[in-house]
């Protein structure tokens, strides 16, 4: 028994023995590995990983894009002819955006573009060529008076969609009713009151509206 017993504990000394080789090298790569991943410097693996990951993960065409204020009525629709949404950042660039802002007793305004970009949480939408703002003209009510049409027109617009403002730092032309008003470095929209804020040196003509819009 005594003989048995020391060749099984010779046989596994042997077999442990043999492992030892696979052993060293399984170490030897965890080393390496662990070493490979200190030494990287974290804004070369960050770069990688942003252009690995900024690659469309799917496309709608034809989209429609619809969020519903408080008492549930739709607050903002945003559509447009391709939808292509990222992954790394849940953002998305839109073909031909055109968006509608909803507000209670007023007109609809629109806003649209050739080319537009929605970021991650949908709080910010940037319009880029032919980027335009329409608000059609308004009969007078008990609570506001008559308002004419409004158009305005720049190379770009930033939407700050739960702010319902509308900015641009560009030259933008203005048309309200038969006035007409060009700004050298652009204005701000205001959805609540629907009022616009020209900035930077404007010039133009400023006609009288007709009786029936005022």
């Amino acid at each position: 028994m005594v003989l048995n017993s020391q060749k099984i504990k010779v046989g596994v000394f042997r077999a442990l023995l043999g492992l030892m080789p696979l052993l060293l090298m399984g170490l030897l790569t965890l080393l390496t590995f662990y070493l490979v991943e200190k030494n990287t410097p974290q804004e070369k693996k960050t770069t990688l990983e942003r252009v690995r990951l900024h690659e469309p993960d799917y496309t709608i065409v034809d989209g429609t894009l619809t969020a519903l204020n408080e008492l549930g009525t739709t607050k903002y629709r945003v559509t447009g002819k391709k939808l292509i949404h990222y992954d790394d950042d849940a953002s998305m660039d839109v073909l031909t955006p055109r968006m509608r802002l909803f507000q209670l007793n007023k007109a609809p305004v629109t806003v649209k573009a050739d080319t537009g970009h929605i970021d991650g949480d949908v709080t910010i939408m940037d319009l880029y060529d032919n980027a335009q703002i329409y608000r059609p003209a308004q009969a007078a009510t008990e609570t506001q008076a008559a308002s004419a049409r409004m158009l305005a027109a720049s190379s770009y617009f930033k939407v700050f969609i739960n702010d319902d403002i509308i900015e641009t730092d560009k030259p933008m032309i203005l048309e309200q009713g038969m006035s007409t008003m060009n700004s050298t470095v652009g204005g701000t929209f205001n959805n609540v009151d629907q009022s616009m804020r020209l900035l930077g040196r404007v010039k133009g003509r400023i006609e009288r509206a007709p009786k029936e819009a005022q």
